[in-house]
């Protein structure tokens, strides 16, 4: 009888606690992601691209359960044709959408993203090329409590640079 008395007080503990543990937090949130990234250079000189490695760092803040705002900087890595090479980075503004599911977010994102790369030719030496353009994005988040592992897709309507992308794997971790 004792068994089962601890048996049934032991579920319903869990049962209890199961929600605070994948419920979402809200308030400020840092994060960091790896990816591969695909960017270039499109110039009246060049017009190439490559994938490689990229990595971004995140901040931001989810005041509401269906909304955030979130700032990233993001290195896109180099580029490499032959003897040419661009290396992309940028900065990003977005404001994130989310569909809350138990365990899950699926999340949209659009914004603003301001990038520069900087380019190598033999034959035309360095130069830098910048620019503003739309960014936008798509993603699921999997939290548990105040850490979340997210899968994401970013893309930029940057022409110069080729229309980056990243699909990255990362993580935050939310406080106060």
């Amino acid at each position: 009888m004792n068994a089962r008395i601890l048996a049934t007080t032991a579920a319903l503990a869990l049962a209890c606690a199961a929600p605070k543990a994948f419920s979402v937090d809200h308030g400020f949130y840092v994060g960091a992601a790896l990816g591969q990234t695909e960017s270039g250079l499109r110039d009246s000189n060049f017009n190439f691209k490559d994938r490689n490695q990229g990595f971004k760092v995140i901040a931001g803040i989810r005041a509401l359960s269906l909304l955030a705002v979130e700032l990233n900087y993001i290195d896109l890595g180099t580029s490499n044709v032959g003897a040419a090479s661009a290396r992309t980075k940028a900065g990003a503004g977005f404001v994130m959408g989310f569909l809350p599911i138990p365990l899950v977010d699926v999340y949209g994102k659009l914004g603003y993203v301001s990038w520069k790369t900087d380019a190598s030719a033999p034959s035309l030496g360095t130069f830098r090329t910048t620019g503003s353009d739309l960014a936008y994005g798509a993603g699921v988040q999997l939290h548990f409590g105040s850490l979340s592992a997210r899968l994401e897709y970013e893309a930029f309507d940057a022409q110069a640079a080729a229309k980056p992308t990243m699909l990255s794997l990362g993580a935050t971790y939310t406080f106060l």
